[in-house]
Order: C-alpha cells, then structure tokens, then sequence
C-alpha cells in the first residue's frame, strides 16, 4: 500500500475522503516540504510533545534519541510540538531516520539544517525552519497515541501522504478502499484531461464522467 499511495496525489485523497464525509484530513496549510516536489508516504508514527524549560540537557537530548531510535521502518514520523519557535528536528535527526528505512518526518514544528537534509534527500515538511535548537526549551512527552495537528487528530498507523499541495491523513481502517477510489478517480481524471483537450467542454465533461 505504501508504493501505491507514494504514486497517488493528495488532492485525489482528500477529494474522495470529503465525499466520504471526512472533511478535516488536511494539515495546516504552513505545514510544507524542505524541498519543493517533496512526496511522502506511510503509516504514521505519532510524536507528542511540550514546551518547557530543560535544566538537564543530557537527560532531554536522551528523550529525543529514544524517540528517533523507536521509528519503525516504513513509517512517518509525525510531531505535534505545540510550540511556535526552536527546531524540533535536524540533520542529525533525519540521518536516523533514513538510516533505519522510516519513510519521512512530518513536523508541526520547526527544523534546521535544511541544506543538508535536502542534500540527503530525505522528505521532510515542517511549519517553520530556525536555527534555534530546541533540547533547552522542549520535550517529548509520548510516542505511539494519538494527536491533534490542525484540525486532523491522528491515529497511529493512519496514513500520511504529502505532496507539493500539502499533507493529508487517511484513517487506517478506511484506507484500502479510500485509496481504491483514489486511484479511479485518477484514471478518470486523466480521460477527462484528454476530452478537454479535444475541445469538450468542462460541463459536458462533468456530465459523462461525474467528476472534474
């Protein structure tokens, strides 16, 4: 599932899930990619945290490498920080992750090094990029329970595509079929392309595919 949802675009994801009556699937709109073009794709592995001041650098950093090492292979790490300033995430950081085959990174929060994340080529999208660390001024408090960014909450294991549009959250157990549908709606899309082109209208479109 995860290379077919790699191959689909949100806007057919979140098109399908509004019909379904699942209209709040959208990241905030400040949530973009490091790279422009940037696609992920896989089951999310939630992250919560908090603001607070750290007196214990050693003993906060070691929170935050136990979280990086507890990703599992295939899946996007995806960070509620409730905080507006400091990087939440690195170079340092997305070398682990690739490095033990997790998909992406997925912040609302901020990130740093970006040249060298983007070198690396792994897919990151983030609210905001400061080069302010984070360890003296935020902490993870949970893994693996679920979060609200925006308006989505997000369950573990729900599936996290994002795109050059944004990122969208498709449930788990409504995955398969969304996905399905997704796909259909693509096929179409591209039948509806090539009768425009042709010189049908867009209203005679609508009406012989159902869609546009």
């Amino acid at each position: 599932m995860r290379d077919r949802f790699s191959r689909i675009y949100t806007a057919a994801l979140t098109d399908v899930l509004d019909n379904r009556g699942h209209r709040e699937q959208t990241l905030p709109v400040e949530i973009r990619p490091l790279v422009p073009g940037t696609r992920v794709a896989g089951q999310a592995y939630t992250v919560e945290g908090r603001p607070t001041d750290v007196e214990d650098w050693d003993a906060g950093i070691r929170k935050t490498l136990a979280m990086l090492g507890s990703v599992r292979a295939g899946h996007v790490a995806v960070y509620a920080c409730h905080m507006d300033h400091a990087a939440h995430f690195g170079e340092l950081s997305a070398t682990s992750l690739l490095s033990r085959g997790a998909a992406g990174c997925v912040i609302d929060g901020g990130c740093r090094d970006t040249r060298f994340i983007a070198e690396s080529g792994y897919p990151v999208f983030s609210r905001f990029v400061t080069p302010e660390d984070c360890t003296w001024r935020w902490e993870v408090t949970a893994t693996q329970v679920p979060i609200t960014v925006g308006r989505v909450r997000i369950e573990p294991g729900d599936w996290i595509v994002g795109d050059e549009d944004g990122v969208v959250v498709v449930p788990q157990k409504i995955a398969a079929d969304v996905l399905a549908k997704a796909e259909a709606k693509a096929a179409t899309e591209n039948l509806i392309r090539d009768a425009v082109r042709e010189g049908m209208t867009p209203l005679e479109a609508y009406e012989r595919y159902g869609t546009f």
